[in-house]
């Protein structure tokens, strides 16, 4: 019997591997596959690579994200670990995935404003996903609950799993989130709004990034048939590094 598990072990080992990994965990001084997304065309985030984790420092209420992929990324899950240093106001933490362009599939941890009767009031700590432009502003709303917030100078893990035309959220190994139908609203009649332009969202990279937070990012790993393999997860201490970086492809 003993046997027996050995060989089954083996024969199902190939078929746990076959879906491509791609890992970035900046133990080194390449991140030749990152470039910039920022909304709005608004100023940038400063980062730097520090003790084998990238920090990233933005003062804007703007999301900036580092983003990798491409058209051809369908069905996968990306993960990472983030740990919030400081906030600077209203802001948040934010998972994206199906990025084309400017276009969005995104889950984030944020405490936003909200108009009521004309004026800005705090709404609250909640968790939004959503798929939209960031350079149209106009999102289809997927999920909303109250939420607090990531903890300062704590490590956190958020997971986003893109299948199909649905999508699931986790925080900390639990699914904020059950899978949900991202709905394609082309060819949709509105009287404000050309919906045709958006995507179908069934392709695209992916992303992570913040709004008015100073926080730092590691281990990030995307899962899937469509993903090429990069990269392998540190197996002992981090090197130490304090590199500034940029030069960037910005969108």
């Amino acid at each position: 019997m003993r046997f027996t598990g050995i060989l089954i072990l083996l024969f199902l080992l190939p078929f746990s591997i076959m879906a491509g990994t791609f890992i970035e965990t900046f133990d080194h001084k390449n991140l030749d596959d990152w470039r910039e997304l920022v909304e709005l065309n608004n100023p940038p985030g400063l980062w730097e690579i520090v003790n084998g984790e990238l920090e990233i420092v933005h003062r804007e209420p703007s999301l900036y994200f580092l983003i990798t992929g491409d058209e051809t990324w369908e069905d996968y899950t990306v993960e990472f670990d983030v740990k919030p240093l400081k906030k600077h106001g209203i802001g948040g933490i934010v998972i994206a995935s199906r990025i084309k362009g400017t276009w969005v599939v995104a889950c984030r941890i944020a405490d936003p404003v909200i108009i009521v009767d004309g004026k800005a009031v705090p709404g609250g700590e909640k968790v939004f996903c959503s798929a939209g432009g960031l350079h149209d502003g106009i999102f289809i709303s997927l999920h909303v609950e109250d939420h607090p917030l990531l903890r300062l100078n704590k490590w956190s893990h958020l997971k986003l799993s893109v299948h199909g035309n649905t999508a699931v959220f986790w925080i900390n190994e639990r699914q904020v989130m059950v899978p949900t139908e991202i709905p394609d609203l082309r060819g949709v009649q509105h009287p404000e709004f050309n919906f045709d332009a958006f995507p179908d969202f069934l392709t695209g990279g992916v992303g992570f990034g913040l709004a008015n937070y100073t926080a730092r990012f590691d281990n990030i790993t995307i899962i899937g048939d469509s993903i090429p393999n990069k990269g392998e997860l540190s197996v002992g201490p981090k090197l130490k590094l304090a590199t500034t970086w940029g030069n960037l492809k910005r969108f």
